[in-house]
């Protein structure tokens, strides 16, 4: 049975100051950022491997595939929190027809998203480290 657990940060951030949302917006774009280190360590590293040994190519490309659609999604999800700290911007100079909740809202779908991304980048790690281990 899955069920979901619930991050209990979640309830206190989204009732947070916008100043304490900034803040972690700001992290998750340092951690995309690092995330974007980690793939280029592990195409060094694919490529370093590809060299040494031919056996297993198809195995070999699908890691090089998830490294290409891992390194899209970085940049989607990047695109997303910058697009997210331009609406607080505009919030916070007054703009008309923008809210609060509007924000808050949007943080919310963000910090899952965050979330999810964050799980499904360990298990990629995990992949990719038994492949190197195998070698």
């Amino acid at each position: 049975m899955n069920t979901a657990t619930s991050n209990p940060k979640t309830q206190y951030l989204l009732g947070a100051g916008l100043d304490v949302l900034h803040f972690e917006s700001r992290e998750w774009l340092e951690t995309i950022d690092f995330w974007k280190d980690e793939i280029r360590f592990f195409n060094d590293l694919l490529k370093k491997k590809e060299g040494s040994e031919k056996n297993n190519s198809e195995y070999e490309n699908m890691l090089k595939n998830l490294d290409k659609v891992h390194a899209d999604l970085f940049d989607d999800l990047k695109e997303s929190v910058m697009e997210h700290e331009q609406l607080l911007s505009k919030i916070e100079l007054g703009e008309k027809g923008l809210s609060d909740y509007n924000y808050r809202e949007k943080h919310a779908q963000l910090l899952a998203r965050m979330n999810t991304f964050t799980k499904d980048f360990k298990t990629f790690k995990r992949i990719v480290f038994d492949y190197a281990k195998g070698l």
